[in-house]
């Protein structure tokens, strides 16, 4: 499934409009992001915790730096894209985590996030149905306690400029069974307006952090 929503992520990333511009993938895993992306323009950021998982994103294209999201080892203001993709419901410190990813953005530069929502039904799908399909999750790798509340992570971004726009995401209803079947590789993920398990959060920064917020880790 982090292939489907790698396809999906890269669909909210614009062409690099300047010479030099730089994407930051918090979380960045494997590199998933990175195929999708060959063509956009932009110097490919990886952070992750995993020596093994930014060995295979170099292979991938990406420049590996190894880190943690609330303390991310770049410079204040590196990127013109920040993207959090399926790492905030693994992150206990969520404020931290958008504070970096924040700190890390140019003034008018743009932050993608998906994640999963803090909802019974989310944690219904996701943990006791997701992780027990074959190939879409492995056992024990959500906790939901980690959920994200959209409300708290929309407020967590106005405190640094960043106005988040949320709509949510889920497998096509067509692909899905085909993929259940061994007839497809992938699924497309379609938006809609029901936000109750999987969303996507979209905004750009348009102002300072609120008096008291500083950034953690800010220089």
């Amino acid at each position: 499934m982090l292939h489907w929503l790698a396809a999906a992520r890269a669909e909210l990333v614009p062409p690099a409009s300047r010479s030099g511009a730089v994407l930051v993938d918090l979380g960045c895993g494997g590199g998933l992001l990175a195929p999708h992306l060959r063509r956009h323009g932009y110097r490919h950021v990886g952070v992750d915790l995993s020596p093994r998982s930014l060995a295979v994103a170099r292979g991938r294209g990406v420049l590996p730096v190894r880190g943690d999201v609330t303390a991310v080892p770049l410079p204040d203001g590196v990127a013109d894209v920040v993207v959090a993709g399926e790492i905030l419901e693994h992150v206990p410190d969520l404020p931290g985590a958008v504070a970096e990813a924040c700190r890390l953005m140019r003034p008018d530069g743009l932050l993608i996030v998906d994640t999963l929502a803090d909802t019974a039904l989310a944690r219904w799908v996701a943990v006791h149905i997701g992780e027990r399909v074959p190939r879409m999750a492995p056992r024990g790798v959500h906790d939901p306690a980690l959920f994200v509340n959209r409300e708290h992570l929309g407020r967590e971004c106005a405190r640094h400029g960043v106005r988040l726009r949320i709509r949510g995401l889920r497998p096509t209803l067509r692909d899905l069974p085909a993929w259940l079947a061994g007839r497809r590789d992938t699924v497309r993920m379609r938006p809609v307006r029901d936000t109750s398990i999987l969303y996507q959060g979209v905004g750009y920064r348009t102002g300072p952090a609120s008096p008291g917020s500083t950034p953690r880790g800010a220089r």
